[in-house]
Parts: C-alpha cells; sequence; structure tokens
C-alpha cells in the first residue's frame, strides 16, 4: 500500500467511525485474498469509505460513474484508491476489461448492481451487466448487504451517531448449465443474485425481492 492510499485509508476510517458506530464482525467471512466479486445494495455515499476501508489491507476496486473525476481533489483520491470509471448508459467496454484485468491478478471488485443509490435502503431492481463478467472470469461472488445508515444526515445534524451494519453471505459461483446465455437468462441470474443479497437484510428493506424463491435457485453453485 502506497502512503497516498495509507492516508486516504487512515483518514477516511476515522471519519466514517465518528459518524458512525459500524458493526463489521462479519467482513471476516470474506477472504483475505484470491479474486472475488463482492457484489452489495447501493444506499447512500457514505457506505463507499466505509467497505473500502474496512477491507483493507485486501487489494480492492470500486466502480463509481465516471463524471465524478470532474471534481479535482475526489478524481486525485479515486486514482489512488485504484477505483474504476464506469460510463453512464452504455456497457462500458474498458471498464469491463480493467474489470477482468484486475480479477486476473487475484484482487476484488465491488459492485453495486442496482446502479444508483436508493436513500431509504429498499432494494431496488438491478442490472444484469455483471453477470457477463462473473461469467467470463469465472471468480466467485459474495453479497455483502449493510442496513441502518439510510437516516445518517438527519442524525449528524443532531450530533448523534448512526448504527451501521453489515451482513455477509456466502460464496458462489454463476453456472450457465450449457444454455445459451440470453439476456432473460442474464436477469434470472441477476434476480437469483439479488435474492441472495436480501435474505441477510431485514423484511423492511427487501422491496421487491421480499418473497423467497419457493423454487430455489437454478444458476447459483455454492463453492
Amino acid at each position: 500500500m502506497t502512503f497516498s492510499q495509507r492516508f486516504i485509508v487512515s483518514a477516511l476510517n476515522g471519519i466514517t467511525s465518528l459518524i458512525c458506530r459500524i458493526d463489521d464482525a462479519e467482513l471476516e467471512k470474506v477472504p483475505k485474498q484470491g479474486p472475488l466479486i463482492i457484489y452489495t445494495n447501493h444506499v447512500n455515499i457514505l457506505e463507499i469509505p466505509i467497505i473500502y476501508t474496512r477491507l483493507q489491507p485486501r487489494r480492492v476496486h470500486g466502480m463509481l460513474l465516471a463524471e465524478r473525476w470532474k471534481i479535482p481533489l475526489l478524481s486525485w483520491a479515486l486514482d489512488v484508491t485504484e477505483t474504476i470509471p464506469l460510463r453512464r448508459g452504455e456497457a462500458d467496454i474498458d471498464a469491463i476489461r480493467t474489470g477482468l484485468n484486475a480479477l486476473e491478478k487475484g484482487d476484488m471488485l465491488i459492485i453495486a448492481p442496482e446502479g444508483t443509490r436508493s436513500h431509504d435502503g429498499v432494494l431496488q431492481p438491478a442490472h444484469p451487466g455483471m453477470v457477463l463478467m462473473a461469467l467470463h472470469s469465472g471468480v466467485p461472488l459474495m453479497p455483502v448487504a449493510f442496513y441502518g445508515a439510510e437516516n445518517y444526515t438527519q442524525n449528524l445534524s443532531r450530533l448523534k451517531r448512526t448504527d451501521f451494519h453489515f451482513r455477509v453471505g456466502r460464496p458462489f459461483h454463476l453456472d450457465a448449465g450449457g444454455e445459451k446465455v440470453t439476456r432473460q437468462a442474464r436477469e434470472k441470474m441477476m434476480e437469483e443474485m439479488m435474492y441472495q443479497l436480501a435474505s441477510l437484510l431485514p423484511k423492511q428493506y427487501r422491496g421487491g425481492y421480499a418473497e423467497a424463491m419457493e423454487a430455489g435457485v437454478r444458476y447459483i453453485v455454492w463453492k
């Protein structure tokens, strides 16, 4: 880890610990090494520095909208933390290639398949774009859910710390079972992945994934 990375991790760790009481014991389930795609829910901006710093010193890359690089200081921090820029509204081949290269090196990726912040913590429909990356790389996936910080700005205005909880699921692989990977199949795989994420959250946060699948899973192979 470079000096700049250590500086950013230390600063973000201190700031987020002042804002939140972070229940991160379950992050010990995340492997210490080896390629992995971690996928999460996306509530607000606060979770990004929290999960990044709490996974250190593991080599981990997030994906963030490319327009964030327009802000000079933020651009520097994103480059130092090896965040991957993602162009909005298109299949960003460069971002996918960069992510696959990172996985080939044994690094970890963090992806939020909802694509946008929910603000209230309730799961939104997910985009299936990450499915092809998972199938192409063949690396395991691991759902990591968090909840409790949807009202952190109100708590902060009252000088009150917010309880932030992590829950971590079992690693698994996606397997198309020899079928053609059509858009419909990708959407089904993404739905199964989101059920695994939803199962880690209290019921009020599960949104359209509140009901358990009666037929089980078809494309998930447990590691």
